[in-house]
């Protein structure tokens, strides 16, 4: 594997802070294996609590009947500290859209959604705990960064949408999540060691991760091109989404800050070469802004930039109609520029569409429910 490319001091998390408790959710079963010995532990109870935690779906330790009454709080206070608390759910869609807002150990507060659709779950999940990306159109990047979040403190929201499913509390009966994307609070590639972390627990074959398909999950970056073809080398093909949102340096530096360092070639090059090297379509996301970036001669030149990478079928753009933040001069995209946007981009061959947008009544848009609340 690579060694990874330093990044600016500014995208790096605040030195100083208590680290989250440590989670089996953290580590690989041989890394288990080797805290039971050191806890004095017999080591297959590493893998017993593994199978509790990825395969039982169990939070309750009265349910681990196969460990010694004796001895399950240790255990469980070895191996599954408790890593967030829910201050609120707020649901939609009747009941098949679930945002959360997740208490921290340290007090800072994340948001995780899951959403249920004919045939499929998606768990949307933070990697940070706010944002030092600064997109000024964002609530999460208004707010700035707290902290980077644990490997465990990720694959735990996933596992809390996946215990909601087996016992029925999401309507359409118990169900499992079958994709997760890195689409809530953060950027994921900032906190690269962590997510990598959490994108190998969630596709370990269970006991020792959740073993989910890597092609059900998503990673998003709006950029950081190191880390973008570090993830090349990793032998996990997800699907990488890049934010892009405007298809000129002009326009992108001022949405996407990062846009300063690594230009709109410079990115989309990068997405090629992640396509190239997998074989997996990446997703060009793209916030439609009235007035903003979604002008009928800018879905021209986002075919142009896209274009100019190959027509293999290597890419597919995500039209995002913007969930604008309350007193944000970023508002939606009227629905006759959305379909020329689309008509557009189709004309020339690129697969478009629009994304669904659920949660609008319940803060839908990332960092919402925490400045709220916070």
């Amino acid at each position: 594997m690579s060694e990874p490319t330093p990044l600016p001091l500014v995208f790096d998390a605040p030195k100083g802070r208590a680290k989250p408790p440590r989670h089996l959710a953290d580590l690989t079963m041989p890394e288990r294996l080797e805290l039971a010995n050191e806890a004095g532990l017999p080591a297959f109870r590493a893998r017993q609590l593994s199978a509790h935690y990825f395969q039982r779906l169990v939070d309750d330790p009265e349910q681990m009947t196969d460990l010694p009454a004796g001895q399950r709080d240790e255990l469980v206070s070895t191996f599954l500290p408790q890593l967030m608390t829910p201050l609120r759910t707020l649901e939609a869609d009747r009941g098949t859209t679930r945002k959360t807002l997740w208490k921290l150990f340290d007090g800072a507060l994340v948001e995780s959604v899951l959403m249920r659709y004919p045939g499929r779950v998606t768990m949307c999940v933070s990697s940070q705990a706010g944002c030092g990306m600064a997109c000024p159109f964002c609530a999460t990047g208004q707010g700035g960064l707290q902290r980077n979040m644990s490997t465990a403190e990720i694959v735990e929201q996933v596992l809390a949408g996946a215990r909601a499913l087996d016992r029925g509390e999401v309507p359409g009966g118990p169900g499992r999540v079958s994709n997760v994307v890195f689409m809530g609070m953060g950027e994921p590639l900032a906190n690269y060691k962590a997510v990598i972390g959490a994108v190998r627990r969630l596709t370990d074959p269970a006991p020792d991760g959740l073993g989910m398909s890597a092609r059900g999950v998503t990673v998003s970056t709006v950029g950081l091109v190191p880390r973008m073809r570090q993830l090349v080398d990793e032998g996990v093909p997800v699907t990488l989404a890049l934010s892009l949102h405007a298809p000129d340096d002009e326009l992108r530096n001022e949405l996407v800050p990062i846009n300063t360092r690594f230009s709109v070639a410079e990115t989309v090059a990068a997405a090629r070469e992640y396509a190239d090297a997998t074989r997996r379509r990446v997703s060009i996301e793209y916030a439609m802004m009235r007035g903003i970036n979604d002008q009928a001669w800018r879905a021209d030149l986002l075919a142009d930039v896209l274009h100019e990478h190959g027509t293999w079928g290597w890419v597919h753009v995500n039209l995002i109609p913007l969930n604008p933040t309350p007193g944000s001069k970023w508002t939606a995209s009227d629905p006759a520029d959305e379909r020329e946007f689309v008509r557009r981009l189709e004309a020339r061959g690129i697969p478009t569409t629009v994304r669904d947008t659920r949660g609008r009544e319940i803060d839908g848009a990332c960092g919402q429910l925490a400045a709220t609340e916070g």
